[in-house]
């Protein structure tokens, strides 16, 4: 039976291969409307965006504040699994995975944001899941011809109008999303049989790679046209 367990988390990562065709359809856009725009109980990116911003006064410190938080909420493995639950993607991933990759989506969305850059637009919606990648993965994509271009690049180029070319980066960008998570989760399986050393290694992994995330998102996301103004307005009127 052990043997039997251990076979198969090794073969989590072929499973969210297998999964990813699926996840890039319907299910993806979902996963990329709700985590963006927020649902009751995870609140989207512009409102932690702000929330952040009324927080700190000041757009670099609102961005630290929210890779603090979230990697906080990548720590906490019954916060991702209630969220992944509630997502409800016809995916046969785990609940805190789907939550894992919420949480990272909605902080590169919102860096974005904070950063001047418009999230109703397509590409810029593209960029931050493209973010979630990190370096590395976004340049073997690239290199690949599966990535148009970074998520700096996507967000300040022009507007990505044509559905299929919406669709087709969608898709891409979610299977190399779910194959590094579900990768991970599979080595992590096996790490996690070990007394003492397993118990909370899971927590840790997850939080830093949202901190990974996180930075790299707010090194690609260069200042645009700044929000920072009008949502200095909104902290004063309040």
């Amino acid at each position: 039976m052990n043997l039997r367990r251990l076979v198969l988390s090794a073969a989590a990562g072929e499973a969210g291969r297998r999964a990813a065709p699926v996840a890039a359809t319907g299910a993806a856009k979902t996963f990329l409307v709700r985590s963006i725009d927020g649902v009751p109980g995870f609140p989207g990116s512009r409102e932690v965006a702000a929330k952040a911003l009324q927080a700190t006064g000041d757009v670099d410190a609102a961005i630290r504040l929210l890779i603090e938080q979230h990697v906080r909420l990548g720590a906490a493995q019954g916060f991702l699994a209630h969220f992944g639950g509630v997502l409800a993607l016809p995916v046969t991933l785990p609940a805190n995975v789907v939550g894992l990759g919420a949480l990272q989506l909605r902080l590169t969305a919102a860096i974005a944001h904070l950063r001047g850059y418009d999230l109703a637009q397509p590409q810029v919606r593209l960029a931050a899941l493209a973010a979630m990648l990190t370096e590395a993965e976004v340049e073997k994509a690239i290199a690949a011809g599966e990535l148009l271009a970074s998520p700096r690049d996507l967000a300040q180029g022009p507007p990505i109008t044509d559905p299929a070319v919406q669709e087709r980066l969608l898709a891409t960008t979610v299977r190399h999303v779910v194959t590094r998570v579900t990768g991970k989760r599979a080595a992590l399986a096996i790490v996690q049989r070990v007394p003492i050393v397993g118990g909370g290694i899971g927590g840790v992994v997850d939080a830093f790679q949202t901190w990974q995330v996180g930075r790299y998102a707010d090194a690609e996301f260069v200042p645009a046209l700044s929000v920072e103004a009008g949502d200095a307005a909104m902290i004063r009127r309040s």
